[in-house]
């Protein structure tokens, strides 16, 4: 099949998300020149679609090692189907790359462990040119070509040293360290913030670029957008303003600002994507960069990620997995027995009660320093919900809604208020 007969097939093509999914994908396979997914052990359609409770499979296509799949009609929600893929990432062997597609667009993320999500969008027309075709070659036969060039660690080294630099520079001013830090952290978090779109798109990226030089005149601007912030119903300009509500934004302070910081800052917010900060290092680089003096040398208080992992694993994972397993068992005899029987409504019951277990589920770290433990912590529980929730899933129980798990579930200690900052903004980042 060439290009022109394939946009011409596919093009404003009115058949529906069912009727021409897997047309569609087949006929993507003959003008690549790949194999069609026609091995239900490594490469198939509806990936997961026999479930005891019936209902679509995991991914519309799956290939192992290399891609989940999922198919939209034209116009449709490409996020929601995201979503669904990274739901389901564990059932489908966490491949690699995540393919959503309503046949005018083909959005391939990139999910390698540690390596961010650096999302290539392809539209119909443009399969007449030899390197998108080849990009979409690569997804079946070579993903490791998709790889992002940085790791996750990488980028957030990066970020972490521009803002490290940024506080030296503003304590040899004679600049106090703290306030410093906490005017930094909150600039950092809206750079997070609108890069997640959780505030509008590039409004404080915009506001320092259109400051320019005028440090007096930023420093009003990033005022009033903090206390825009800080409070329900705020607004700044056109725009209404989420209430961010954890303390963050309580004490507003703009430091004394130059030329250099403002440029400095506009730097981090426009060159980099935000969302590619790892959580579970940043604070700890960002901490350090912050106030040195104060902290011992980072080997010295750093936990690694597995560090970290040898003490969740078995004091989170591990027993409440095992918990899982045996309210999973229940759930099955239930199936067995019927919806109105005493074993499924024994059954739904114990589900309900492992989800309000999680729920109540609490873990203290009294010495938290930058929240990694507490993130990670998190993560867990998140991840058994989420194990728990497909499972259900699968026996043809109703999902659930929300989640049960989220940040109420961690609780952290400090000596100093100022510490608790960072890992705020850790565990707030790591949860979005």
């Amino acid at each position: 099949m060439t290009p022109e007969q394939f946009i011409a097939t596919w093009k404003d093509n009115p058949l529906t998300e069912r009727a021409g999914a897997q047309a569609h994908f087949d006929d993507l396979c003959d003008l690549l020149g790949v194999a069609k997914p026609r091995d239900p052990d490594n490469y198939c359609f509806e990936r997961g679609a026999k479930k005891a409770g019936g209902g679509d499979g995991w991914a519309d296509v799956w290939k192992r090692g290399h891609f989940g799949w999922e198919n939209k009609k034209p116009g449709r929600d490409l996020n929601a189907a995201l979503k669904q893929l990274t739901d389901y990432a564990l059932q489908l062997e966490n491949p690699p790359l995540l393919v959503v597609c309503d046949r005018e667009r083909i959005v391939i993320h990139t999910a390698f462990t540690g390596y961010p999500d650096e999302p290539r969008e392809i539209h119909i027309a443009q399969l007449v040119e030899p390197e998108a075709r080849q990009i979409l070659k690569w997804v079946f036969t070579d993903p490791e070509k998709l790889r992002p060039e940085k790791s996750t660690a990488a980028i957030t080294a990066d970020a972490a040293g521009q803002f490290a630099e940024l506080a030296k520079a503003m304590r040899l001013r004679g600049l106090e360290g703290q306030a410093v830090a906490h005017f930094l952290v909150q600039c950092l978090f809206c750079m997070f913030a609108e890069d997640e779109q959780l505030l509008p798109a590039g409004i404080f990226t915009d506001l320092l670029k259109n400051a320019g030089n005028d440090a007096d005149k930023a420093a009003r601007r990033i005022e009033k957008l903090f206390a825009a912030m800080q409070k329900k119903g705020g607004d700044y300009g056109d725009h209404d303003i989420a209430w961010f509500n954890g303390g963050l934004f309580k004490t507003i302070a703009i430091p004394p600002l130059t030329a250099a910081d403002l440029q400095a800052l506009h730097r981090a917010a426009a060159d980099m994507d935000w969302r590619a900060i790892d959580p579970t290092i940043f604070g700890t680089l960002f901490e350090r960069g912050l106030d040195p003096a104060a902290r011992a040398p980072l080997g010295a208080h750093y936990t690694d990620t597995g560090t970290i992992q040898k003490l969740i694993q078995p004091l989170i994972s591990e027993p409440l997995a095992a918990e899982w397993e045996n309210v999973r068992n229940a759930l099955l005899a239930g199936v067995s027995g019927g919806p109105k029987s005493r074993q499924g409504k024994a059954s739904r019951a114990a589900y309900q009660g492992f989800l309000l277990r999680l729920n109540h589920y609490r873990v203290l770290d009294p010495a938290c320093g930058s929240g990694n433990f507490l993130y990670l912590a998190l993560k867990a529980l998140r991840d058994i919900e989420k194990r728990a929730h497909i499972g259900a899933l699968e026996l043809g129980l109703q999902p659930e809604i929300t989640m049960q798990t989220g940040p109420h579930n961690i609780l952290g200690l400090v000596i100093i208020e100022f510490a608790a900052r960072p890992a705020r903004v850790t565990v707030w980042m790591g949860d979005i």
